[in-house]
This record gives C-alpha cells, structure tokens and sequence, in this order.
C-alpha cells in the first residue's frame, strides 16, 4: 500500500495569504518618525495638545503621549497617504524642518509596513517660542 505524502505549494510561503495593516499602525510609525526630527516640537494643533493632555491626566488612561495626536494615516493595500499637523521650535527654519519630516516619514512608513506613501502633507499649526511651556506642563513651585 502507498501513500502519497508529496504535497506541494505554490508560491513562497510568504506569499499565501494576506496582512493588514490598521490605519492606527502607520499613524503611530509617522508620529514617532516625525517626534525625531530636530526641530519639531510637538505634534497637533494647540486644542488637541490640551485635550490630550488633559486625558493623560485621568486614571486609567494610560501613560505618556499619544503617539497618533496630530497624525491621520489613509491605509490601502499598497499605498498609504499621511497628513501631519506639527508645532515647530522658534528659530527653526520651517521648510526645512517639514521636509526632513517629509522624509523622515516615508522612510519608516515605507520600511516598516511595506506601504508605499504617496503623500505626506503637513500643516504647520504654531511655533513653541522659547519661553513658553510645554502644553500640560504645570509650572513648578518650588525651585
């Protein structure tokens, strides 16, 4: 008696099947890509950053920043568009920074999840000056 235990595949093995990858995946890769750039200063406009803050503060809402608060990806299965909303530091020239970002971006995006970024736009919302705290910081009493 013979048995027939030949089995064959077709294709490579990373080829059987699909992934997805969240929109909140790429969102969290492009704002951690843009946090790196010299020269950024935060991420979302003056509102959100007070808001977020605000949430960070409650019980139970978990620590740190949010890592997707003034980032909006759109994930297909090949592509992926990403709009940014960034605070620059006082002194840093602005298109500069904002093409580093730009870079920076679609650098990690692309590398990490295999999506091809066909545009990032970015809207610079403010610009931190020197003397002002960050948003949520309380000031400190004593010294």
């Amino acid at each position: 008696m013979s048995e027939n235990t030949d089995i064959r595949h077709r294709g490579a093995p990373g080829s059987r099947g699909r992934t997805t990858i969240a929109d909140v995946v790429a969102e969290k890769i492009a704002g951690m890509a843009a946090r790196d750039v010299r020269g950024v200063s935060a991420l979302g406009s003056g509102s959100a950053r007070s808001m977020g803050s605000m949430r960070e503060r409650m019980p139970g809402a978990g620590s740190g920043k949010s890592a997707t608060r003034g980032v909006s990806v759109e994930v297909g299965e090949k592509q992926a568009a990403i709009d940014l909303e960034i605070v620059v530091d006082y002194g840093a020239p602005i298109t500069d920074v904002a093409g580093e970002v730009r870079e920076n971006v679609i650098s990690a995006v692309e590398r990490m999840a295999g999506r091809e970024v066909v545009e990032v736009n970015i809207t610079v919302s403010d610009v931190k000056l020197p003397d002002e705290e960050d948003e949520g910081e309380e000031p400190q009493r004593i010294q």
